[in-house]
């Protein structure tokens, strides 16, 4: 007998209080409204046997070791393994403070494990509790809603704005799931681009990417889900000429994103009934730094002057190196890499590939050109968030991402770790797909 796919959708409004700590920016700011509700949307899978579930939460980042709670409340809710979860956060910078932000918002821990955990563990229970027999169509399209933000000056120096000459990944992509009978479940969204467009803004909002999904859910009928892509060197292209702005430039930005996702979703022609589903989890070494001495970090601290008197980044750049002088005074073994856990999902053609960092462009191309699925989607911020993944050719040209990418751990990721990256998922999705 064929095995069938089972496809199911979740869904929890997860929007804080006016007046709660937004995350991103310093210094920290106040909600004085809602403009548009924030959601954990998670979609269900079921094949043979094996149940997944992907998930996607309108928040800035969900970071260790919060991360692995979410997962394993997800878990008890729905009997799903642990390491068949992917979680990922879009990365708006218009929602609750899910960890600090140096001269900004402490942790907003009463909402975290009070309001988000269990919101994201009903909406895991939902989706499963409603799988049904699916069929599956997928497009691609090309959208120019994004750019490269690592804006190259006259100087030779790095600074947020746009950047024309620099890498960025141009393909939207949308995969969609009906009934046998054409009925629609759930659809999901690909794209890389920060959702920085609101700016400093007062609102809560899920930025242009909760108006482009608004737009696909209402042409298709289904629920639809956004998982960011490449985003660590991408921005929102804005006309103003930055990737920043104010909430009617993210309104109209969205429009146009929605555009592109519902053209790609009326151009699927070819439906997959009974896609075949795969689940990997295996290590991935990535290296890190070896630390200086307990002297040069001390110099270190002394150089950043009064910590009374610091300011947004530094704070937690003296945070950090107060954690180094700790683990070098110690005396015990520095560890030389980190054994990221990592989870890789396959349904019929497309592989989902989850990746704990605001990844550069390069990295997710690079991985998507050697997969061997023919569509391969890298998601940032997923199942962890350590801050910046650079591409190695970036780091001699320094810029904000290259500086928190050295600075904001409290053991520096090496130089060469996107190599590490590439080839421990290349390596993953060809063993996966051998199976």
């Amino acid at each position: 007998m064929e095995e069938k796919l089972f496809v199911g959708v979740g869904r929890s409004d997860i929007t804080p209080q006016v007046g709660s700590w937004l995350m991103g920016y310093a210094p920290g700011r106040q909600a004085q409204s809602i403009n548009d509700h924030l959601y954990v949307t998670v979609l269900a899978f079921e094949y043979a046997g094996i149940r997944t579930l992907i998930a996607s939460a309108d928040v800035c980042v969900i970071n260790e070791p919060l991360v692995s709670i979410v997962r394993e409340q997800m878990a008890a809710a729905t009997s799903v393994h642990f390491e068949h979860i992917i979680i990922s956060a879009t990365h708006t910078h218009s929602g609750p403070a899910m960890r600090e932000t140096p001269g900004g918002s402490s942790t907003d821990e009463q909402y975290l494990y009070h309001k988000f955990c269990p919101l994201a563990a009903a909406a895991a229970a939902q989706a499963v509790g409603s799988l049904q027999q699916a069929k599956m169509g997928v497009a691609e399209i090309p959208s120019v809603a994004g750019i490269n933000r690592r804006q190259l000056n006259e100087d030779g120096t790095i600074g947020l704005g746009q950047n024309p000459y620099g890498s960025y990944d141009p393909i939207m992509t949308v995969i969609s799931f009906t009934s046998p009978d054409g009925k629609p479940i759930a659809n999901l969204i690909h794209y890389g681009a920060h959702n920085t467009a609101s700016g400093i803004n007062p609102e809560i909002t899920r930025d242009w990417c909760g108006v482009m999904v608004d737009r696909l859910e209402a042409e298709s009928g289904g629920i639809t889900v956004f998982v960011n892509g490449c985003e660590g060197d991408c921005g929102p292209r804005l006309p103003n000429g930055r990737t920043t702005g104010n909430l009617k430039l993210a309104m109209e930005l969205g429009a146009c994103a929605g555009i592109d996702a519902v053209n790609a979703w009326r151009s699927i022609k070819e439906w997959h009934d009974g896609a075949a589903m795969k689940v990997l989890s295996e290590e991935i070494p990535l290296p890190l730094e070896s630390l200086p001495s307990l002297d040069e970090l001390k110099k270190q601290k002394v150089g950043l002057g009064d910590p009374d008197h610091l300011v947004g980044l530094k704070v937690m750049e003296y945070t950090r190196l107060c954690e180094r002088i700790e683990i070098v005074r110690s005396g015990k073994p520095v560890d030389t890499c980190l054994m990221l856990r990592q989870t890789i999902i396959s349904i019929g053609p497309v592989a989902f590939v989850p990746i704990p960092f605001e990844v550069f462009s390069i990295i997710t191309l690079r991985i998507r050109q050697h997969s061997p699925y023919p569509y391969t989607i890298s998601l940032s911020n997923a199942n962890g968030s350590y801050y910046y993944l650079p591409s190695q050719d970036q780091i001699c040209r320094g810029g904000y991402e290259i500086w928190v990418f050295k600075a904001m751990n409290a053991q520096p990721f090496a130089d060469d770790t996107e190599q590490y990256m590439v080839s421990g998922n290349i390596r993953l999705l060809r063993k996966l797909c051998s199976r």
